[in-house]
């Protein structure tokens, strides 16, 4: 059993960085599609209907899906004075009480996203704006789409912790 966690782990953490990592384009399309539309707006004096949106869908989505990247690697904001203040061995005990009390957040997040999600793939919900495009449809879609993968990189995370190699993932860091 322990083997079949450990594998599970190191499946979920390359996952976790390979996802992480394709997100970089988007936020790279990102600064693409925003310089684009200054150009269009400033220099031609013909500003874009789709730029805004898509530069905020693209942000959104990159942000989103690299939840379990930045779990993974342990890169979320932290107070790490914390840290200092008290014996490894506690803060050992207080990072997995931070990574169960992220778990049951994010599972109560994911309850609340999944109507939501479902009743917008049901009857599909346009923006409303010039583009008119299917963005809430998908960022409901997809913000339940992030939870689980947050939640899934929490589990292999706490698995790590419980095998003691924390910090030993397939990122390598």
């Amino acid at each position: 059993m322990r083997r079949l966690l450990a594998t599970y782990a190191d499946v979920m953490d390359r996952v976790s960085v390979f996802v992480g990592q394709g997100c970089s384009v988007l936020f790279f399309a990102c600064i693409g599609v925003s310089a684009l539309e200054v150009v269009m707006r400033y220099g031609f004096d013909r500003p874009t209907v789709w730029s805004t949106e898509l530069a905020m869908t693209l942000c959104a989505s990159a942000w989103v899906l690299a939840v379990g990247y930045v779990t993974e690697r342990h890169r979320h904001i932290s107070i790490t004075m914390i840290e200092t203040l008290i014996s490894p061995r506690l803060w050992h005990v207080f990072r997995l009480l931070q990574m169960l009390i992220s778990a049951g957040a994010i599972l109560v997040l994911t309850i609340a996203l999944w109507g939501p999600a479902v009743k917008a793939l049901r009857h599909v919900e346009y923006s409303g704006t010039a583009l008119n495009s299917i963005q809430p449809t998908y960022l409901k879609v997809l913000l339940v789409v992030g939870c689980i993968l947050y939640l899934l990189q929490l589990a292999a995370n706490v698995i790590r912790w419980a095998h003691g190699t924390e910090g030993e993932s397939a990122g390598g860091h």
